[in-house]
């Protein structure tokens, strides 16, 4: 008796595994996703056009391959606060997101806000608090 495990051939592992009633051929294809829905809320005035197409750009990438990368170091409790968040969108929203989504959304939120506010954005008031608070980049 041979003690060698058994183990499936490739035309085993990459076999169609469709039902003769429906070949994978003749599939009917997945319909087109629906248009985003504009979020609701009290109408901005239109800015000028550029800074129209600043915000039109600043959206997250969602999943879609990226020709870029950083290292971003964050802390312990920093990385259990992003789990944790996603896990409530998870749990509270039904919205399945990976860190790098989460992480791309969050810094494009922060930068349109930064490109509509400018001094008064959410950026400049936190690092100007971290400046007095002797915070340094390291």
């Amino acid at each position: 008796m041979s003690r060698r495990a058994s183990l499936p051939g490739a035309s085993e592992l990459f076999r169609l595994t469709s039902s003769p009633a429906t070949p994978a051929l003749e599939r009917p294809s997945v319909p087109a996703p629906a248009e985003p829905v504009a979020p609701r809320g009290k109408p901005s005035a239109p800015a000028d056009p550029d800074q129209l197409a600043r915000n039109a750009a600043r959206s997250g990438s969602g999943r879609t391959k990226h020709d870029a990368k950083i290292t971003v170091y964050v802390s312990g409790e920093e990385l259990l606060a992003m789990e944790q968040a996603r896990l409530n969108l998870r749990a509270k929203h039904e919205l399945v997101v990976d860190r790098g989504r989460l992480v791309r959304e969050a810094v494009a939120v922060l930068l349109a806000d930064f490109d509509q506010r400018g001094e008064e954005s959410v950026l400049v008031q936190r690092l100007r608090s971290d400046g007095e608070d002797g915070g340094t980049e390291g």
